[in-house]
């Protein structure tokens, strides 16, 4: 009997797939540019890909979904994504018809989460919160190994909703920021200021200077005056929200992913801002790097659809 599933991780300029014939084990990975804007040239690509595994894949072998963008699972779609075909589309049941063959989705932090709960580094902890610091803000939860998912599918998205301070104090200056428009709809969001662009946008809004997030980072270790300011504000804005979903959760460890989570010192002042503001006191860090950075959403598709079958 062939047992195989297809993981797919879709993002706003590539499609990562992967085989897997057991729960959070994948092989044969490969990677093409998403060049599709409208659905039919979507689905295609998804034939194309599982034309390439051949034999590897019977008839009936499922098809999981790791996507960039918020998952109502109510109404089949993706919130806020940044895959152009998506848009309008109840996306399980379209791409079902298409292939003939079952599909399962969820969100990329969610499948990050479930890959470190599993088979990372939050293994077989009963509470776990991930959290996804990219190119904007992320969140997923696991309960006992499985993806808690919350009305309509939406939870642990602790970078949207209007938490944005205003005005704080930062080094003894009091900052002022304004509330920025966000791809969900609404103003203040975190994701604005928090994930890789958001610090850029940060970094403009406090010194009129245009960098990238990783060169603001590496200035601020560097401790360059106005990047090192521009960290400090960060590290406020990002610990507040963060801090109120750890006292509401409480879960037993935080899981960093995304390209900003690879900043190990970055991770670990986060961290410590965090611990400050929590009710649980705890001298061990709360906030880790996670281990699957770069496979977190095939290995999560392939749990999510071992666990589904």
């Amino acid at each position: 009997m062939n047992n195989s599933v297809l993981c797919l991780d879709i993002g706003g300029s590539f499609i990562k797939s992967a085989l897997s014939t057991a729960e959070g084990v994948i092989s044969h990975k490969r990677q093409r540019p998403l060049l599709a804007t409208h659905w039919a040239d979507f689905s295609a690509a998804i034939r194309s890909i599982i034309a390439e595994y051949g034999d590897a894949l019977s008839t009936s072998s499922p098809v999981a979904l790791s996507c960039a963008g918020v998952v109502d699972i109510a109404q089949d779609s993706i919130l806020a994504s940044n895959v152009p075909p998506f848009q309008g589309v109840k996306i399980t049941q379209t791409l079902s018809a298409d292939l003939g063959r079952t599909v399962v989705m969820a969100n990329d932090a969610d499948c990050f989460t479930l890959a470190e709960a599993c088979y990372g580094a939050a293994k077989d902890l009963p509470v776990v919160l991930g959290i996804i610091i990219g190119s904007g803000i992320g969140g997923g939860i696991a309960i006992h190994g499985k993806i808690f998912k919350g009305n309509q599918g939406i939870s642990a998205e602790w970078g949207h909703a209007p938490v944005t301070p205003t005005s704080l104090v930062v080094q003894g200056k009091t900052v002022t920021l304004p509330r920025l428009p966000c791809g969900c709809g609404q103003s203040g969001c975190l994701d604005t200021l928090g994930g890789a662009r958001g610090i850029e946008r940060l970094h403009q809004l406090l010194s009129g200077e245009s960098l990238a997030s990783q060169d603001i980072v590496q200035a601020a270790f560097a401790e360059q005056e106005q990047a090192a300011m521009t960290l400090a504000v960060w590290v406020e804005l990002v610990s507040e929200p963060l801090a109120h979903a750890v006292n509401i959760l409480g879960p037993h460890k935080i899981v960093a992913g995304g390209g900003l989570a690879s900043e190990l010192t970055l991770i670990a002042r986060l961290d410590e801002a965090v611990r400050r503001k929590i009710l649980l006191k705890t001298d061990e860090p709360l906030l880790i790097p996670g281990c699957h950075f770069s496979d977190g959403g095939l290995i999560g598709a392939s749990i999510l659809a071992h666990q589904a079958s």
